[in-house]
């Protein structure tokens, strides 16, 4: 990992948190062990510069002196949703910590538009952008079936051209809560909000600390995809640029939904399909169980929906009615703007109730927001493939004709099924991780 000093391992009660989850995740999986052990390794084997690049080739930066409305529409034209915010301050060749001062996304901007408002929610999540990335994937089935020399190559090869195609898939996700949803950063949003002068005069960086839902912490292309994979699901890490050693420009940005994307595009290869036929019950999946699943009523105000989601860091919940807690539909961060945007939303806001939040929503999107769900008898290939081409960032797990929500399944957890932490790994790899993180 690039820059990367010596550390003491460090206890901290959010340390604490991620090794609760984590030990919980394989605690519940039921993977064969040696399989596990294999692509553990497998993953580990796999450098960060085989992963497929961001399209285009450079990651998009913005400068922290840029205003709220024009950095808004720099994730527009580029079609995401987060982006590594650049010190004009700093030198040429400035070590990245100098150079770059945190990650900016939709949602924070969202979020200070809405307290700038008067209305003050505080919802914290990142959604972050990123599709492709079978490339690196592909190897890993080489690695963990025992195949080396021109087998390999082939394998990533083919693994490649899946990528490109999942990559293409991302791209024109519709998802309402989609990574991909910059495709749709409502022109009214720009046009309407951010032309107060209020909105032109404001700066990046002066929301960026307000506002920063993750440290910036990078990982070296020499570093494995191991590690990239540990910090987007145990640590809760929502995208991990990527820079050259003794290089000072970020390489690539891999997100959440990059590593699930690469993984269905993967799809026909020995070791994937092996673990991708298996019904989700049977590798102990959703990880969260029915009593932990947090979820707003149909009849909730909706800016309590919003405080749930702030409370508990997540960036959507499942809306429910009756006693048996029916799923109706799915509220996400994203949905604030349309509060934004509409004045009878807006003016009401306090008051309004999720139902009468999503019928607006739906009126505005000409189409209902029916709920994406899988069940028990789900295969992992089934939630995998509906999270990338939905380009959406959870999946919820019904039971029954009642269609009751009973588990959750996200990115995140997904990612956790395919890895576990050798020991002492962290400790190698992600020494300097702690303290990035322990910072925020």
């Amino acid at each position: 990992m690039a820059h990367q000093p010596q550390e003491q391992k460090v206890e901290s009660p959010k340390i604490s948190a991620y090794d609760a989850y984590f030990e919980t995740v394989q605690s519940r999986k039921k993977l064969p062990g040696p399989l596990q052990e294999n692509l553990t390794f497998a993953f580990s084997k796999v450098p960060v510069s085989a992963f497929q690049v961001v399209p285009g080739g450079k990651v998009i930066e913005i400068g922290a002196d840029t205003c709220i409305a024009d950095a808004v529409k720099v994730l527009s034209q580029h079609h995401i949703l987060s982006a590594p915010v650049r010190n004009p301050e700093a030198e040429a060749n400035a070590d990245w910590s100098d150079k770059y001062l945190g990650i900016v996304d939709y949602s924070a901007i969202l979020l200070w538009v809405l307290e700038t408002c008067g209305l003050s929610p505080s919802v914290c999540s990142a959604t972050v952008a990123g599709v492709g990335g079978a490339g690196a994937m592909g190897a890993i089935g080489a690695v963990a079936l025992g195949v080396t020399g021109p087998a390999a190559v082939a394998g990533l090869t083919a693994a490649a051209v899946c990528s490109a195609v999942a990559g293409t898939a991302a791209e024109k996700g519709e998802g309402k809560d989609s990574p991909t949803g910059a495709n749709n950063l409502s022109e009214d949003f720009d046009s309407i909000i951010l032309q107060d002068e209020h909105f032109k005069s404001t700066t990046v960086r002066s929301i960026l600390k307000s506002f920063r839902w993750a440290p910036f912490l990078p990982v070296g292309t020499d570093s494995s995809m191991l590690s990239v994979m540990l910090l987007l699901s145990k640590y809760r890490m929502r995208n991990v640029p990527v820079i050259e050693p003794g290089q000072p420009n970020i390489k690539n940005f891999i997100t959440q939904s990059a590593v699930v994307h690469g993984l269905e595009g993967c799809k026909g290869m020995e070791w994937f399909d092996c673990i991708a036929a298996k019904r989700i019950s049977d590798l102990g999946l959703p990880f969260m169980v029915s009593n932990e699943v947090i979820s707003a009523n149909i009849n909730d105000p909706i800016l309590e929906a919003f405080m749930k989601m702030r409370e508990n860091e997540v960036g959507g919940l499942p809306v429910v009615e009756g006693t048996k807690k029916k799923i109706v539909g799915n509220v996400s961060i994203s949905d604030i703007r349309y509060s934004l945007l509409k004045p009878e939303l807006f003016s009401n806001f306090r008051n309004l109730s999720v139902k009468d939040f999503m019928s607006a929503i739906s009126k505005n999107q000409g189409k209902a927001m029916s709920p994406i769900t899988c069940n028990h008898q789900s295969s992992l290939g089934y939630v995998i493939e509906t999270l990338a081409s939905k380009s959406v960032h959870r999946i919820y797990v019904v039971d029954g004709e009642e269609c009751q929500v009973v588990g959750v399944i996200t990115l995140r957890d997904v990612i956790s099924c395919f890895i576990s932490e050798p020991p002492n790994h962290f400790d190698a790899y992600l020494g300097f991780a702690v303290k990035q993180i322990m910072k925020h």
